[in-house]
């Protein structure tokens, strides 16, 4: 069973929902165990995800504009302090 400090929180922010922003963060570099930095474009949902002590807050992009070649995903959940808001 996990520690109830493990659990994920899930909410909504409202001052980060419609807000549009860039996020900046690594990824794994196919067939080698470095990563890169990968970057994003997109709308802010205003729904995060919580975890970890201290807690780290992942706010999800959608609507990307900007993301690397290889993403195949239409969204990404970006790291708080890797987010920079546009408007």
């Amino acid at each position: 069973m996990r520690d109830k400090e493990q659990q994920a929180i899930q909410g909504f922010d409202t001052d980060y929902a419609g807000k549009r922003a860039e996020c900046d963060g690594g990824g794994f570099i196919e067939g080698t165990h470095m990563a890169g930095r990968q970057e994003f474009t997109g709308n802010l949902t205003g729904d995060y995800t919580e975890q970890g002590n201290p807690p780290w807050r992942w706010y999800l992009m959608t609507e990307l504009e900007k993301k690397p070649p290889q993403w195949e995903h239409e969204a990404v959940w970006c790291l708080k302090g890797n987010l920079y808001l546009i408007d």
